[in-house]
């Protein structure tokens, strides 16, 4: 039976302090789908640190995209723009979203759709597209990274932490990992890092060092993810192995550094970084493509599982961005529209 479509939905709006409290629960009328697009009723939609810059002024939405927050959701497919194909009415699928995610109902490109895996509830396919899109598009396409080399993951209980390991362990790459307390490295070598380096009280350049010496590289690992930046870029340079890989996609702690090159050059290595929210639904499409040919048969299977820390109610936006901001989670943070 058809879905009858309402006017309006709730939503969750910006006002104009900043900060967790600016979040406050309103009414919208419905977004209608472009071209190429298609409406989803939301079940569930995932928390995200761009979300938090956004909120607070730091990361606009790119032209067009809704000014609503939220990067990925779940649900089902009840409208279809001009020119959809390979979709249809009815269908529940997980979305990479350009903005609209903490709403009873968004918009998408067909392009950025997926089915969701089986076996896993809505909260959980929810919490997949922004950090598998994310990892995938870093380490696999542009560091090439590849079987049997070693991978150095910072911030590894964070969704694209946990995302990373369990993603880069599973296709053959040995990881080694960063967290802020025992519990979290306990965590990370539960999701499948050989080791994990508490921050707080190890030097992680010295370890990422030892761990390429175990694992066949000249001092260093081949490719490193890291959300810090700030300070972390130098060590990070000094963590790498000869032709090794620095990516970013964050910077907590700055993108302004001062650097000797003289290591870049020696040891040949390439730095480099991306974002995703303003990339073309074309390139989108592509990885949504990739991630369903290798990623996932292995959420299917169980082999890699999405890692859900705590889930809030649409009207409780606030407080799950406040817990985000207090780093005390491991995995994601999930609005539920129920």
């Amino acid at each position: 039976m058809p879905h009858t479509l309402p006017q309006h939905m709730s939503c969750i709006e910006l006002g104009d302090a900043k900060g967790a409290d600016s979040l406050t629960l309103t009414e919208r009328a419905l977004p209608q789908p472009g071209p190429g697009e298609v409406l989803i009723k939301i079940a569930a939609a995932g928390i995200n640190r761009p979300d938090l810059l956004q909120r607070d002024g730091l990361y606009p939405a790119p032209p067009g995209a809704s000014d609503i927050l939220g990067l990925e959701a779940a649900g089902e497919i009840v409208a279809l723009g001009q020119g959809v194909s390979g979709l249809s009415l009815g269908t529940p699928v997980t979305a990479l979203l350009s903005g609209g995610g903490y709403a009873e109902y968004a918009t998408a490109h067909q392009g950025a759709c997926l089915p969701i895996p089986d076996g896993l509830s809505l909260i959980e396919a929810a919490s997949l597209p922004e950090t598998y899109f994310t990892v995938w598009s870093n380490l696999f396409d542009r560091a090439h990274l590849k079987a049997g080399e070693s991978l150095l993951v910072h911030g590894g209980t964070s969704g694209i932490g946990t995302t990373a390991i369990q993603m880069a362990r599973q296709l053959g790459v040995r990881v080694i990992t960063t967290a802020g307390s025992a519990e979290k490295c306990q965590a990370c070598l539960d999701l499948g890092a050989e080791q994990a380096v508490n921050y707080k009280d190890q030097d992680f350049v010295e370890q990422a060092r030892a761990f390429g010496a175990v694992t066949g590289r000249d001092k260093g690992v081949d490719v490193i993810l890291d959300m810090v930046g700030g300070d972390y870029v130098a060590r990070n340079i000094k963590s790498l192995a000869p032709d090794g890989r620095l990516v970013n996609i964050a910077f907590l702690h700055g993108s302004e550094v001062t650097l000797n090159l003289m290591a870049v050059m020696l040891k040949r290595l390439t730095l480099t970084g991306s974002t995703l929210r303003a990339r073309d639904p074309a390139f989108k499409a592509a990885i949504a493509e990739n991630l369903q040919k290798t990623v996932w048969p292995l959420l299917t299977d169980g082999s890699i599982k999405p890692v859900v820390h705590q889930t809030f109610a649409l009207k409780d936006a606030a407080k799950a961005h406040t817990l985000m901001q207090s780093s005390q989670h491991i995995g994601k943070i999930v609005l539920s529209m129920d």
